[in-house]
């Protein structure tokens, strides 16, 4: 951790490229438009209804008035209607931001380099469709319940099922349903209708990390631009309220205050509000030549965390929040005295509030009295969670934009931190935004944070008007333009010394002397060092059992338990069905029943974990264990904690479906099938009733939120492990796992971290998936059987992957054990269907990886496939494969397997199930085998590769000198597409 000594200017090295901000889009309520919103946040008075709700003139405690009387016209999209009715609110509305802000910048009159063009959300505790898709499921068993009950009330049996029929009929008709109910709940399926509407075939994923989830993204957006990932970045993000549990949680933690005060001292938490937002972001040299309207450039977008174990908090750490700003600046090139004004957090929690300000305070220590104006969106908007960081982007690009700088409420009262010589102030008006000293740019910073301890901060500078520069001397992207308090920039080729070693191949000039904190591109293809391995999946608790198993050729599914799936409520064999699984089968797996040893986690804090939670914790206690093979240094520096899983927890899914299920009392009671109880014996039904449905969930405890957060999931692992990193909940569909690599390789090429773990978990045997996901008719009847001619679909597994990573320099120094090296990652979106897959769209991704590498596809000689299990899915998977992988001549036929074979498909960690297994075939030096293979389907053109599915293990045989080398692949619904081109480490010892 980097120390918090004055900021000095020998110190500054020179930023990469600013991005420009291009596009904006604003829906809050009783806003829609950039316009709209300046005029929101500049006017001393504003007359908006989310303004009012934020001063205490809103409809309940702590609430602002919503975004559900905004209407939009999903057709326009291409949306058919069969799928509207089962799409999430949130998905229309990010719709509809997509749409204006592309239109903001100009689009489609100038188009956008569609192929280059990556879609990033963020949204944060779960979807309405998933609340209702919960809610059917378990309605079931309240119906069942209420016919016990009514027959131990006195009512015969066939009123009994009668009134347990009334009920499921007045709840269908309430809840909705249809087929398409899995894949309009996803929050990945919102990136993926953007993509397709409007054809964007770069990466999509939709993110979370708590309240900080739009810095987030922001910053993986910033990081693709730069590293060349992509040539724009649409990003969009959003929060609703989308159940009363959100509020209720954050209440529990104190948080919910009924006016909206961001800089109270005395303060005790914000007003919860909603917002979609969006930004369209590009590279400065490339909207400068594409003619934008440029809002304002980011100089630096920069994330930190502060790792303390035990319940979810905002970090407290005047020091870190100092080192943090610090740093960002250093990154930029812009030394604290040249800031302006500065967008606060604002949380209006009395010790986060002295914290910043005392933070910033010391930051801009010796800057004259009154010379920094601070603010926060918050006094506007109240808190819009996962929205808060483009709303506050938004405001300060604007300002810029607009050279004004917008007012504070709380200025026109006495606020506790501005004592006597503070360098801070909060403007009681809006007034002209004056040019910095001797004519710099005018700049400012934006501050964030989130509960699980993420701190974030971007500096943004102003971009001069078109009218500004001199005819014929082109845009001063770096030109006269940073004055005296910007350094110059060094040469790329003296920022990280390199040396070829002795070694096999081409990776060896990656050995790196000194890793410092120069920027390397990401589209370099530096070699990514996994120096540990672990996971878990169905009842192979361990990497090794997991190995054995496959190696055994013996699957791994079968029956799910009785708990999993009552079988007299959800299974229904040979039929589709809206309330009914066809299916039992399953890779299920049983938790662990206590935390891993050495955690201080309360009996009662882990009982409230969501289940993936507690997996995760589990299989990260294998990786990090201190008999592993890497070093303490392996987790040393800065890193990065990427899980890739459903942003809709069980947890939250099933708290929120018990306390709908509550609200349902009145309505039994009034069935016209009971009308022959008298009141008493509907009481005792009721009182049955609720007995054996359990109680409600404790919604009143501060812990239920820390549960159902995704983002949750990686926050624990950094902060039950004390590691300095940003946790980050990711999504893409079946994907989710490869994009939480691939953000992990990016971030560690780009060197804003050390070291990362990256996975995926997710338990996918549970009653309420496997029933929405054979409604649409994707479960096999069976078992999985990949590439067989009966394939009939997938079968739901449990289990979680995780990795350690590290860049191959820094782990060969200091002498880990290398399991395999991350050589290239591709990813694109099919930008058609949703649900059927594509083969251009897969072959992009495949030949976007092998862009980075230096061997061909050729050299490749085992597929880790995705292998989904359907007669379509793999005839077009083995035909991208043809495409690419057939292009020349092979030695030997491309080795294709997939491990939903023995695991079933784990969904969010399909990707990180095929990563471990062909890293372990890596180890052993053995082809594995695939099982439930009786027939290969003749559809498959295996000849045009060639390659060959075998059902026995093999040895893996290389040509002289040359390392094995393999390929994993993840699609996702939605049209998501990843590809990771893996290779073996031959200098290490095994």
């Amino acid at each position: 951790m980097r120390s918090d000594s004055a900021v000095g200017r020998s110190e500054y090295t020179l930023s990469p490229e600013p991005v420009a901000i291009v596009g904006i889009a604003a829906l809050y309520p009783g806003v829609q438009g950039p316009e709209e919103y300046w005029q929101l946040v500049s006017e001393e008075r504003p007359d908006t209804a989310a303004s009012a709700a934020a001063h205490g003139r809103g409809p309940g405690l702590g609430i602002s008035p919503g975004l559900d009387d905004m209407e939009v016209d999903v057709a326009r999209f291409g949306i058919p209607p069969a799928q509207a009715g089962s799409m999430a609110r949130m998905q229309i509305l990010m719709l509809e931001a997509a749409r204006q802000c592309l239109a903001d910048a100009g689009h489609p009159g100038r188009p956008l380099p569609v192929e280059r063009t990556d879609v990033i959300t963020g949204t944060c505790f779960g979807l309405d469709r998933q609340h209702a898709n919960a809610l059917r499921v378990e309605a079931s068993r309240y119906a069942r319940e209420v016919e016990r009950a009514a027959l131990s009330a006195g009512a015969d049996r066939e009123s009994a099922g009668q009134a347990a029929e009334e009920l499921r009929t007045l709840l269908a008709r309430r809840l909705g349903g249809s087929p398409h109910d899995r894949v309009g709940e996803m929050a990945s399926t919102i990136p993926a209708r953007i993509a397709t509407a409007f054809k964007f075939h770069g990466r999509t994923l939709a993110m979370e990390a708590a309240d900080a989830t739009s810095y987030a993204a922001v910053a993986q957006a910033v990081q693709h631009l730069r590293g060349g990932l992509s040539d724009a970045a649409l990003v969009v993000a959003g929060q609703r309220r989308e159940s009363p549990l959100f509020a209720t949680a954050l209440d529990a933690k104190g948080l919910i205050s009924t006016v909206s005060r961001p800089f109270a001292a005395d303060g005790g938490g914000f007003v919860l509000g909603e917002g979609v937002g969006a930004l369209l972001l590009k590279r400065l040299s490339t909207a400068v030549r594409d003619g934008d309207r440029i809002y304002a450039t980011i100089l630096d977008c920069s994330l930190r965390h502060d790792p303390r174990p035990g319940p979810f908090s905002s970090s407290l750490s005047v020091g870190l929040r100092r080192s943090t700003a610090a740093d960002s600046l250093r990154a930029a090139a812009v030394r604290p005295e040249a800031i302006q004004y500065v967008e606060c957090v604002g949380s209006g929690v009395g010790q986060e509030v002295r914290a910043e300000l005392e933070a910033l305070a010391a930051l801009h220590e010796g800057a004259a009295a009154g010379s920094v104006a601070v603010g926060s969106v918050k006094d506007r908007l109240g808190h819009t969670f996962a929205n808060a960081g483009v709303a506050a982007i938004s405001k300060v690009a604007l300002a810029l934009h607009h050279r004004r700088i917008p007012p504070q409420w709380e200025a026109r009262s006495p606020s506790e931190f501005e004592r006597s010589g503070t360098p801070l102030r909060l403007p009681g008006a809006s007034g002209p935004w004056p040019p910095g000293d001797e004519g710099r740019p005018r700049r400012a910073t934006v501050h964030g944070a989130s509960l699980t301890g993420t701190l974030c901060h971007l500096v943004l500078e102003e971009h001069p008007a078109p009218e500004e520069h001199p005819a014929g001397q082109g845009h001063p992207v770096r030109e006269g333009h940073d004055g005296a308090d910007r350094l110059g920039r060094a040469p790329a080729a003296e920022s990280v010394p390199l040396t070829r070693l002795p070694g096999d191949g081409p990776v060896a000039r990656y050995a790196v002397q000194d890793s410092g904190s120069a920027s390397v591109s990401p589209s370099d293809g530096e070699p990514i060092a996994v120096v540990a391995l672990a996971g878990w999946f169905a009842d192979s608790p361990d990497a090794e059992s997991f190995w054995h198993a496959v190696r055994s050729g013996v699957s791994r599914i079968g029956p799910v338990p009785e708990t999993v799936l009552d079988r007299d409520l959800y299974y229904a064999p040979g039929a589709l069905s809206l309330t009914h699984s066809y299916t039992d089968q399953g890779g299920h797996t049983t938790l662990p029943a206590a935390p891993p040893p050495g955690l201080r986690i309360t009996s009662s804090r882990y009982a409230s974990m969501d289940g993936a939670q507690r997996l995760a914790l589990g299989v990260a206690a294998q990786l990090l264990a201190s008999d592993a093979p890497h070093g303490a240094s392996a987790v040393s520096g800065r890193g990065l904690v990427a899980v890739g899983s459903n942003l809709g927890l069980t947890r939250e899914r099933r708290a929120n479906a018990e306390s709908s299920l509550q609200d349902l009392e009145e309505t039994v009671a009034q069935l016209a099938a009971l009308n022959g109880l008298s009141p008493l014996q509907k009481k005792s039904l009721l009182t049955s009733v609720r007995e054996h449905m359990g109680p409600p969930d404790e919604a009143v405890l501060p812990d239920l939120l820390d549960g159902c957060l995704a983002g949750g999931i990686a926050a624990l692992l950094a902060n039950e492990y004390g590691l300095d990193a940003v946790p980050l909940a990711v999504e893409a569909a079946c994907a989710s796992s490869l994009a939480a690599l691939d953000m992990a390789v990016g971030a560690l090429r780009s060197r804003t971290a050390d070291f990362a773990i990256a996975g995926g978990v997710e338990l996918a045997c549970n009653a309420r998936d496997m029933v929405l996901c054979s409604a649409l008719g994707l479960l096999s009847h069976s078992r999985n059987a990949p590439f067989d001619a009966g394939a009939d679909g997938f079968t739901p597994g449990d289990g979680c992957g995780l990795f350690l990573l590290r860049r191959y320099g820094d782990a060969l120094r200091d002498g880990d054990e290398i399991l395999g090296l991350i050589r290239g990652v591709g990813a694109s979106n099919d930008a058609k269907s949703l649900i059927a897959p594509d083969v251009g769209g897969q072959t992009r991704a495949m030949e976007r990886a092998f862009a980075q590498v230096d061997f061909a596809p050729s050299a490749v000689d085992y597929l880790e496939a995705h292998g989904t299990g359907t007669k379509v899915g793999d005839r077009v998977e083995i035909a991208a494969v043809a495409r690419v992988y057939g292009r020349a001549p092979r030695a030997r036929p491309l080795e294709i397997g997939s491990a939903k074979s023995f695991y079933g498909h784990t969904f969010a960690a399909a990707g990180s199930a095929g990563l471990l297994r062909t890293l372990l075939a890596m180890r052993e030096r053995t082809l594995p085998p695939n099982t439930n293979l009786r027939t290969i389907n003749p559809a498959l053109d295996l000849a045009a590769v060639p390659a060959r599915v075998s059902t026995e293990p093999s040895p893996w045989v290389t040509g002289p000198g040359q390392p094995r080398r393999a390929a994993v692949s993840s699609f996702g619904t939605g049209g998501i597409n990843y590809h990771v081109l893996v290779e073996e480490h031959r200098g290490g010892s095994r």
